[in-house]
């Protein structure tokens, strides 16, 4: 099983930073990545027809072999990691656990900062995750919906980016948190204008650094790692065309996007 590849999903462009994050922590590693192109974004989706999506790409890609699912989607995390975990024989890992993990492990004053898209930060996931691990803790939250069009556009440290930095985070500043989750698989394409904008008292959290070495641990306690030496392979599937993704994409992995292929998922995912 070790020689398996390991199962990316988003709904989009934005979970390649946690693939980013995974091929650097293990670049011995084989990956599968899916965006779900056509149907994103999942944030103003019904849990049950986000759950229902997670279900179908995760059969996707359990068909190609895989040995470990990463669930980079932040919504999907929210409300179906529970599901695929009892529904899959595989292990599956979402983008909050870890998240909050390192926040409550690196927050000095327990004021902790989440931002988010609109449904992740409504879904009050990442709030509950660390409640859960320091129930004393105070989070607070901020929505930031501009950062993902922003990252997207790859307008990451211009005037644009830093006038949106200072409106969404000024609040948060001003509460005094002393560490901030990126709780969107976009945001750490903004991290040096957010990094500015808090200052050198707040930590900033990764959700994809965190998530990628968890992902690391997994897999040495399952004695699941590919030898060392070894060289990855890495192979992209979209459910639109896959133009918009590539271009998008390589803006996130710095060029190296590779072959790019659609498939359609109501034909158990033939090749467009």
């Amino acid at each position: 099983m070790s020689w398996q590849a390991i199962g990316i999903f988003d709904s989009g462009v934005g979970g390649l930073t946690v693939l980013r994050e995974i091929t650097k922590a293990l670049p011995q590693e084989d990956t599968i990545y899916f965006g779900d192109t056509a149907r994103v974004p999942y944030g103003t989706k019904s849990p049950e027809t986000v759950a229902r999506y997670s279900r179908e790409i995760t059969s996707f890609l359990v068909r190609r072999d895989i040995k470990l699912l990463v669930v980079a989607c932040n919504t999907a995390s929210a409300v179906a990691l529970n599901g695929l975990k009892r529904e899959f024989p595989i292990p599956v890992v979402g983008v909050i656990e870890p998240g909050a993990r390192r926040a409550v492990a690196v927050t000095r004053s327990g004021r902790i900062g989440v931002i988010g898209t609109t449904g992740t930060i409504k879904s009050s996931a990442y709030t509950r995750a660390i409640k859960r691990l320091k129930p004393d803790a105070c989070v607070l939250t901020r929505a930031c919906p501009l950062f993902v069009p922003l990252a997207e556009e790859g307008w990451t440290d211009n005037q644009v980016a830093h006038l949106a930095a200072q409106a969404y985070l000024q609040e948060l500043k001003d509460a005094g948190v002393d560490t901030l989750v990126l709780g969107c698989t976009h945001y750490p394409l903004l991290k040096t204008v957010i990094a500015e904008t808090m200052g050198p008292g707040v930590t900033l959290v990764d959700s994809a650094e965190e998530t990628a070495r968890t992902v690391a641990e997994i897999l040495a306690k399952k004695k699941l790692l590919r030898p060392a030496v070894e060289n990855g392979n890495h192979h992209y599937y979209v459910s639109d065309i896959p133009a918009g993704f590539i271009r998008v994409g390589n803006r996130f992995l710095g060029g190296r996007l590779e072959d790019v292929y659609q498939v359609d998922l109501d034909n158990d995912g033939e090749e467009c």
